[in-house]
């Protein structure tokens, strides 16, 4: 073909070379053996060297080479078995620096923002140490309940304790935990000189009522038909009058407030209406410790049978507020984590504190059997090592005989050893005590009084 239209004939010839067909003003005949076929290999040839590829092996990992690019390097792995060893262990590399993950959010997200805002941000106010697990553990319970609909406040919860001698449950709704909460943090917040939130709640209800069926009495409240009735003592069976025996009044107490801050707001059990002054009323009493000062701390919170100081009733709050937390978390399906380890410590220690009031409570209710031995109050005696594994754990050393006795690790009889997070399930009567999952070596009474003993701190 000759004239115009020889630099379309093929081969390396291209328009606007002054006509010659080629670099050297040669141009191969069209259909020559051989010319298309070896014109890609000449091109690659010329363009990427072994060099030049080995160089692009990273960038082909990654799938960040142009179209050009990969087919050269691909086509070079074939013959080089070098090349081609180096490119499977970058892919394999890239493989572990991006894992396929999922598009959905991590449900965990909430919770970990939060964790990192209280870790890393220091309030205005610095809050008491003893304070701080009930401001974080309300916190992250506030933030659970603020993106529930109006239909997950009607969920089924199972509030579950330990009465003393079985397991104990009652079903109510998310509202009626947080009602439940509500009327057991007024006992603080009335140490503390806040509004105690079931008189205002009982005024308004008796106000509702027509005036034919006010009740007697001031300030109290008849039941109406339809309430909710007041929880039976623990165990207590009409042929067995006896054995009301491990019922602790205070926890009896306590369960009324409940009863009767459900009862005056009728709402409650199926709205969120408690929501907001349960989170008020805690921000109140954080803000109320935080100004008053360390004195604040040995103010008395009776609870009907025992008092605690307001330091140790707002760690057992803490407490309270992660356990119904999770059980609120398991009702909807959504998942909750453990509080810092700092903070568990706290509530841990708590816990291991109350035992020897505990089992010498429980001694006298004839739950358990009486000790070996009789110890003075200061006087060394007989001791259960309590090791309580992982993050916020640490070791305890329980005295058996007396409250009061004096306790040294070469006194321990016994060693009952669980993670932290068993341990708390067993505190809140979430876990039968011989069901607990504990390493226990020496004395087996030992060992049972304790786990029974902690059990037995849960109520409703």
């Amino acid at each position: 073909m000759t004239g115009p239209e020889a630099p379309f004939t093929g081969g390396d010839g291209f328009a606007g070379e002054g006509g010659s067909g080629g670099r050297g003003g040669t141009q191969e005949a069209p259909g020559a053996p051989g010319a298309e076929q070896d014109a890609p290999a000449r091109e690659s040839g010329e363009q990427y060297d072994h060099r030049l590829l080995k160089s692009l092996l990273g960038a082909w990992a990654l799938a960040a080479c142009s179209l050009e690019e990969t087919a050269a390097v691909e086509a070079h792995l074939s013959d080089c078995g070098t090349c081609a060893d180096e490119a499977l262990r970058l892919r394999d590399a890239v493989g572990l620096l991006h894992p396929e993950d999922s598009l959905d959010l991590d449900p965990t997200l909430r919770s970990q923002v939060l964790n990192g805002c209280m870790v890393r941000r220091a309030p205005r106010i610095p809050v008491p140490e003893w304070a701080a697990p009930y401001d974080a553990e309300s916190s992250r319970l506030d933030a659970l309940l603020r993106d529930m609909q109006g239909a997950e406040w009607l969920a089924p919860v199972l509030l579950r304790w330990f009465d003393g001698r079985r397991q104990a449950e009652r079903e109510t709704t998310v509202g009626g935990v947080i009602a439940h909460l509500l009327a057991v943090d007024g006992l603080v917040a009335s140490s503390l000189g806040l509004p105690d939130p079931l008189d205002s709640r009982a005024a308004r209800a008796v106000a509702e009522l027509p005036e034919a069926e006010h009740p007697p009495a001031e300030g109290t409240l008849a039941p109406a038909e339809g309430t909710l009735p007041g929880p039976e003592p623990a165990g207590a069976t009409a042929e067995d009058p006896a054995s009301t025996a491990g019922t602790d009044a205070a926890a009896r107490g306590l369960a009324s407030r409940t009863e009767e801050c459900w009862r005056s707001d009728g709402d409650v059990l199926r709205t969120s209406s408690a929501r907001e002054p349960w989170r008020e009323q805690g921000r109140a009493m954080v803000r109320t410790v935080s100004f008053a000062g360390s004195g604040v701390a040995g103010l008395g919170v009776d609870y009907g049978d025992f008092t605690l100081p307001v330091r140790d009733a707002l760690l057992d709050r803490a407490f309270e507020c992660w356990m119904h937390a999770e059980d609120i978390a398991e009702a909807i399906d959504y998942p909750y984590t453990a509080p810092q380890g700092e903070h568990m410590h706290h509530m841990v220690d708590l816990a291991a504190r109350l035992l020897p009031g505990t089992i010498a409570w429980r001694r006298r209710t004839g739950l358990a059997g009486a000790p070996r031995r009789l110890t003075t109050a200061g006087a060394p005696g007989r001791a259960l090592h309590l090791e309580v594994e992982g993050d916020g754990g640490g070791d305890w050393y329980i005295p058996l005989d007396s409250p009061a006795a004096a306790v040294r690790p070469e006194d321990a009889v016994a060693h009952v050893a669980l993670d932290r997070y068993e341990f708390c399930q067993l505190v809140a009567g979430h876990v039968p005590p011989l069901d607990t999952a504990a390493g226990q070596d020496g004395d087996r009474e030992a060992v049972r009084d304790v786990l029974f003993a902690a059990a037995s701190l849960s109520r409703m």
